[in-house]
């Protein structure tokens, strides 16, 4: 997918999570994240339903594909996942390992250490919580959590 159709698909997701998450307006997040909503409306599709009041309010079961960064192995890694639920594990999973970055506290990795996200494909994918790799990637600084929608170069 050229690069300015991979940004404003981000933007799509971003606008889709924000709304979910924040409980505001669809013109409200999507000038936040800086896209038109009719672009929002017509790339979203069935992600967002109409209501009477001509307000759009988010599907319970959208599937909206969004490309989340997370640390693997071997590095950041870019992931598709669909859905607000995906997403917002990648979100809970994030916080915990800044937490551990900055603090060495791992008590909120420790829920992840089972657990496997399941990508736009289907696969599998385990979340790193091996707190030696995470510390030797940190410090090496090979990521930086400002943005899980931050691309990788």
């Amino acid at each position: 997918m050229p690069k300015p159709s991979q940004e404003k698909w981000d933007r799509v997701g971003q606008v889709i999570s924000k709304m979910q998450s924040s409980e505001i307006s669809l013109q409200k997040a999507a000038r936040d994240i800086g896209i038109n909503q009719k672009t929002v409306v017509k790339m979203a599709g069935s992600a967002l339903r109409k209501r009477a009041n001509g307000k759009y309010t988010v599907n319970k079961n959208e599937r909206v594909l969004r490309v989340l960064v997370m640390p693997t192995p071997e590095g950041l890694k870019e992931i598709a996942v669909r859905g607000f639920e995906a997403a917002s594990e990648i979100g809970k999973y994030d916080a915990a390992v800044q937490k551990y970055l900055r603090t060495g506290d791992d008590s909120k990795l420790k829920r992840f250490r089972r657990m496997k996200l399941k990508d736009a494909s289907g696969n599998r994918i385990p979340f790193l919580t091996d707190t030696e790799e995470l510390k030797r990637q940190g410090l090496a600084g090979q990521f930086s959590f400002e943005s899980l929608y931050t691309r990788v170069a």
